[in-house]
């Protein structure tokens, strides 16, 4: 695992890895780019700002960068493109996905071959790219044969246009499917997977993880901060602030119990033995778990990137991740999440 020099201000140096059983190199934090545009109240907005945060992501050493069609009706992947446009496209890793409707009426989402050849194309536009590094489905879709959809991802691998491919959020059934049928037709496999996972939102340690361990496919967590509940600016006895993304998440509530608020104690508990925060400990305890390549950070200040750029640095024991570990049961499905 290779690193970079330490930062001015102390951020510790960023360590990287290979993404599953791939050659390809990516940073131990991956840049979520949902937060960039302008689609709802809680996201930045403002495009200059959200362009000096991806290359203040960039100077810390984080070289891969998450975004998807869908988000702010691809204002987001035109925010990278403008942000990246400087950069080293040899050290980059760009990553977006394709599923969910981009206009009405017919073919105008889902992942027939049609929706997913036309959409690469408009998002290589919008990220001013002549590739896709990881492509990922956003869903699964039930309408169109997975048959279909994997001879479109493999022309777009053999075409040049994606390099990698990979999926979100699906049951262990699905995606085991996928790869199987893969593996029978001689198309590109699926080498990554986009899960929900964090130290109270577990349920994937009965689903999809296991797959992903068995099958070398790198993992890289969304929500690995639980929706801000891990950063521990919430109190048992507190609501979500209106306006904030946590207030419109449909899970909030549901992550509300006493075994999550037990979970948040632990992590207090560690992170002021270890003289960090919450959200470097809930951080670091994704990244000491073996299957985790590159949990997807979501940032929308510079201090809370560099908050979250310094878990690389907080290395905790067995002891330590078996204590943030043990009030939580895994369980698929997780309840209100079938």
């Amino acid at each position: 695992m290779s690193t970079t020099d330490d930062d001015a201000d102390g951020t510790p140096a960023m360590t990287y890895t290979r993404l599953g059983d791939t050659g390809l190199e990516v940073s131990r934090l991956c840049l979520g780019c949902m937060n960039f545009g302008s689609g709802e109240p809680w996201m930045m907005g403002d495009r200059d700002a959200s362009v000096d945060l991806i290359h203040e992501a960039l100077d810390l050493g984080i070289n891969f960068l998450d975004t998807a069609n869908v988000y702010s009706a691809g204002e987001s992947e035109e925010i990278v493109g403008d942000a990246v446009a400087s950069a080293d496209r040899d050290e980059l890793v760009l990553a977006t996905k394709v599923y969910f409707d981009m206009h009405d009426g017919p073919n105008g989402g889902g992942l027939s071959r049609k929706h997913i050849l036309d959409q690469a194309e408009a998002s290589l536009d919008r990220l001013d790219t002549d590739y896709i590094d990881l492509y990922q489905i956003h869903r699964w879709d039930d309408d169109t044969p997975i048959e279909e959809t994997l001879a479109a991802l493999d022309h777009l691998v053999e075409s040049g246009r994606v390099r990698y491919i990979g999926a979100s959020t699906m049951t262990a059934y699905r995606f085991t499917k996928a790869l199987y049928t893969s593996d029978v037709e001689d198309y590109s496999r699926f080498t990554c997977m986009q899960p929900e996972y964090n130290a109270v939102d577990r349920h994937e340690e009965a689903n999809l993880l296991p797959v992903c361990a068995g099958e070398g496919v790198g993992v890289i967590p969304w929500s690995p901060l639980a929706g801000g509940f891990l950063t521990g600016k919430y109190e048992r006895d507190s609501q979500p602030e209106a306006g904030l993304r946590a207030d419109a998440d449909e899970y909030t509530a549901d992550r509300f119990t006493e075994e999550n608020w037990a979970v948040l104690d632990a992590v207090r508990a560690v992170a002021a033995e270890r003289a960090a925060t919450p959200a470097q400990v809930a951080l670091a305890w994704l990244l000491h778990r073996d299957v985790v390549d590159a949990p997807i950070i979501g940032p929308r200040t510079s201090e809370h990137l560099r908050e979250n750029a310094g878990a690389v640095g907080v290395d905790l024991t067995d002891a330590e991740v078996a204590r943030i570990a043990e009030p939580k049961t895994p369980r698929w499905p997780a309840p209100g999440k079938d």
